[in-house]
């Protein structure tokens, strides 16, 4: 089975995507910013809708938009909102770290997850902020983590398909047995068969996915 999983802002298209084919939805605020935590009353009006759907709901935790560099009271934020969520029903999160030196910030990562507990999780967009060399570092260790799978662009957005498709094929040849790699990134309706076919995945993000 295919899981085209929409990017939702807020409650936005929720039933239409859904409608359309939508079987996962990742949900957030601010896409504007590349998407960031969503209130508890949106989180709990999703879980509702998806539940009566049965559609898988995940949902980002990330304070503000820019870099993924986090101070303490930020990370204090996340870990306050995950907990919430999770009273809430969430049982699968979205998150990232990164450091100054743009590498994964694993202490931070750690504790994330360990407020996640047997929650899933997906590592998103804050790897393709990482240097070719240190993507293909932080496959293993995220895995060695428990991480479910990564959501990534497979490199610039502004890179040819065919360049990003390459890059996807040496990510899913170093995850391969060991975490899902989730392409997402200027996936659309109209191209997610060439995507589906080229990279022999069987998951697949977007904004654009579904309509």
């Amino acid at each position: 089975m295919v899981v085209f999983e929409f990017c939702a802002e807020n409650l936005t298209l929720l039933d239409k995507a859904i409608a359309a084919g939508a079987s996962r939805i990742e949900l957030c605020d601010n896409l504007a910013v590349g998407g960031t935590s969503p209130s508890l009353g949106v989180i709990k009006e999703a879980l509702k809708l998806t539940s009566e759907k049965s559609v898988d709901l995940c949902v980002i935790i990330r304070p503000r938009g820019g870099d993924f560099v986090y101070t303490a009271s930020e990370v204090d934020a996340m870990l306050t909102d995950i907990g919430a969520a999770k009273e809430l029903g969430v049982s699968s999160f979205v998150l990232g770290a990164l450091n100054e030196d743009a590498q994964l910030d694993r202490l931070v990562i750690q504790r994330l997850l360990a407020a996640c507990g047997d929650s899933e999780v997906v590592f998103h967009m804050a790897f393709d902020e990482l240097a070719v060399e240190d993507q293909l570092e932080a496959i293993d260790w995220l895995a060695s983590q428990g991480v479910a799978r990564i959501l990534t662009r497979g490199g610039s957005l502004d890179a040819t398909l065919e360049q990003r498709f390459a890059h996807y094929h040496r990510l899913l040849a170093v995850a391969k047995g060991k975490i899902q790699i989730l392409p997402g990134g200027g996936v659309t309706l109209e191209n997610r068969q060439l995507f589906l076919k080229q990279l022999g995945v069987h998951q697949l993000h977007g904004t654009r996915i579904v309509f």
